[in-house]
């Protein structure tokens, strides 16, 4: 009897660490609205994958090894990869962090992203948009994306608020990125990545 009870514990404690480690590292998301149609729908649910993205900045490793300067300059380092275009991204909206929207990457750290028409352009050249259904007319001046920042658009253009209207997303803002749509089932893709375990529940406003 000893030994049941034993096993039961450190099963528990098991599926205890398991349970922390993914909520830490994957979450679901309801979409609301309709800004990335129509590639996500509003009521699709999705899985992100919060670690992806993890990064630390050079400044604080140097400030961990007294005296030494390990990095001249400082850099932020992904130990498995930075956000890429194309990809769909969960973020924090810069003017009201209590929000979470769904977007896409368009333009990566120090690019210069315009438009012409509903055409993209990354440093005057148009990018190749295949995931859109539905080009708008917009037009956009030449605009500089920051350091540590992304410029975001939803698939939706013509119904979409994103970084042509307030701006880029800073890094730290990004909670991360979506892996795949598990709801409605008839819809279930794989977006990227290979997250598939859903931990917590909560809903994504993309106006």
């Amino acid at each position: 009897m000893k030994d049941f009870f034993k096993d039961l514990l450190e099963t528990i404690a098991l599926a205890l660490v398991i349970f922390l480690a993914l909520q830490s590292s994957v979450r679901n998301y309801r979409v609301e609205l309709s800004s990335m149609e129509t590639t996500l729908l509003p009521k699709d649910r999705v899985v992100v994958n919060k670690l992806v993205y993890f990064h630390v900045n050079t400044e604080t490793i140097d400030g961990l090894v007294p005296f030494v300067d390990i990095w001249e300059d400082e850099k932020t380092l992904f130990p498995f990869h930075a956000p890429n275009r194309a990809e769909m991204i969960v973020f924090r909206f810069p003017n009201d962090p209590s929000r979470d929207f769904v977007k896409r990457v368009i333009g990566l750290p120090g690019e210069t992203v315009s438009m012409k028409r509903g055409d993209v352009f990354i440093g005057g050249v148009m990018l190749d948009e295949p995931y859109l259904t539905k080009k708008d007319g917009d037009t956009l001046a030449p605009t500089l994306v920051p350091q540590d920042s992304y410029f975001v658009l939803g698939d939706n253009r013509g119904g979409s608020s994103d970084s042509r209207h307030w701006g880029s997303v800073p890094l730290g803002n990004i909670v991360g990125q979506v892996s795949l749509r598990y709801w409605p089932l008839s819809e279930f893709s794989i977006m990227s990545g290979n997250s598939s375990n859903v931990v917590d529940a909560g809903s994504i406003e993309n106006p």
